[in-house]
């Protein structure tokens, strides 16, 4: 996955007020101790301009809030080395109706959030695996139903997924087998079956 290195200092308020414009506000502690800018960061607190948005979490106060807000959070919060997937990329993708209740995160490394809304799955990704989704990245179409068959949705859901993904244009059938031949053999089948139903 490609996004900026953890252990890079960050050189002030400058630098960290740009990490936190591509998150949509959203910056860490960590970041503010890595900039330097402890003695901004409280001042702001005090005045208003910036404002705390989860343990650990700090958002610039006035920047538009979206729909997308905590998948933002979380990108800063594991530095750009995350990735939306599993059932929270299908729902994003508009794949299937999984309703995802959890929040699903592929991360390589980094520690994790202290929240039960966030499922934390460690593995690394390539950039063949992901694509932008403005402040944060998600699994691609192929990668979202490969994790899926690999995992333990339901054969109707993968169905709908896969079905979706190809009516709407997301992938071609021809992707998805393609992908699929690397897989374990029960995952392979479950993506054969639902392809044999597009």
């Amino acid at each position: 996955m490609a996004g900026n290195d953890a252990s890079r200092r960050l050189h002030g308020w400058a630098e960290l007020h740009e990490l936190a414009a591509r998150h949509a506000g959203f910056f860490t502690a960590r970041q503010v101790m890595r900039a330097g800018c402890e003695a901004r960061v409280r001042a702001g607190l005090e005045d208003g301009s910036i404002a705390r948005a989860a343990m650990g979490m700090l958002r610039i106060a006035g920047s538009p809030v979206g729909p997308l807000d905590e998948y933002a959070m979380w990108a800063a919060w594991f530095d750009d080395e995350v990735a939306v997937s599993h059932q929270s990329a299908a729902d994003l993708h508009g794949l299937g109706r999984l309703r995802p209740r959890f929040l699903h995160l592929s991360v390589p490394a980094g520690r994790p959030p202290v929240t039960p809304r966030v499922v934390v799955l460690r593995r690394a990704l390539t950039g063949a695996e992901v694509e932008s989704a403005g402040p944060f990245l998600v699994t691609t179409p192929v990668r979202t139903v490969l994790d899926l068959a690999e995992g333990d949705i339901a054969q109707v859901a993968l169905d709908e997924v896969v079905a979706d993904a190809v009516a709407i244009g997301r992938c071609a059938a021809g992707e998805i087998r393609a992908a699929g031949v690397g897989l374990a053999p029960r995952a392979a089948a479950r993506v054969h079956r639902a392809l044999a139903a597009v």
